[in-house]
C-alpha cells in the first residue's frame, strides 16, 4: 500500500529554459500575437465603421483619434500585423502541401516572412500617403 502512494517521477517537459530560441519559434509566437492583435484591431475597424454609419458628427470625432499620432501609429501596427499574418498563414499552407521543411528552405521562408511583412506594409503605408 506504501508503495501505491509513492510519487512517480516523471521527466519535465522541456521548455524555454531548455530550447535556444530559434526563428521559427520566434515566428510561431509571433504568429500567435499578431492574430491576438488583429481581433482587438478589428474591435477598432468595426468602430470606425459604425461611426462613419453614425454621420458626420460621430465620424468626425473617431477620425480625429484615428488621424492622431497615437490612432495612425496604432493602424501602422495593425496593418503589419494583418500583412504578417498573412504571410505566416502561406508559409504554413505550404508546409500543408508536404513542402519546405529542409532546414535550408525552413530558415530562408521565415526571413522572407519578416522582411516581406516590413517591406509590404512600408509600400502600403507608401501608396496611402501618396494617394492623399
Amino acid at each position: 500500500m506504501a508503495e501505491a502512494k509513492s510519487r512517480i517521477e516523471r521527466p519535465l517537459s522541456p521548455h524555454l529554459q531548455i530550447y535556444r530560441p530559434m526563428l521559427t519559434m520566434m515566428l510561431s509566437i509571433i504568429h500567435r500575437m499578431t492574430g491576438a492583435a488583429l481581433y482587438f484591431g478589428t474591435v477598432l475597424l468595426v468602430w470606425w465603421l459604425v461611426a462613419l454609419a453614425s454621420g458626420p458628427e460621430y465620424f468626425s470625432y473617431v477620425q480625429e483619434i484615428a488621424g492622431s499620432f497615437l490612432g495612425r501609429l496604432v493602424l501602422f501596427g495593425y496593418t503589419w500585423a494583418l500583412v504578417h499574418h498573412a504571410f505566416g498563414g502561406l508559409r504554413h499552407l505550404v508546409w500543408d502541401t508536404g513542402r519546405g521543411f529542409e532546414l535550408a528552405t525552413v530558415e530562408w521562408v521565415a526571413r522572407l516572412t519578416i522582411a516581406g511583412s516590413i517591406i509590404t506594409t512600408l509600400i502600403i503605408w507608401a501608396v496611402g500617403y501618396s494617394v492623399l
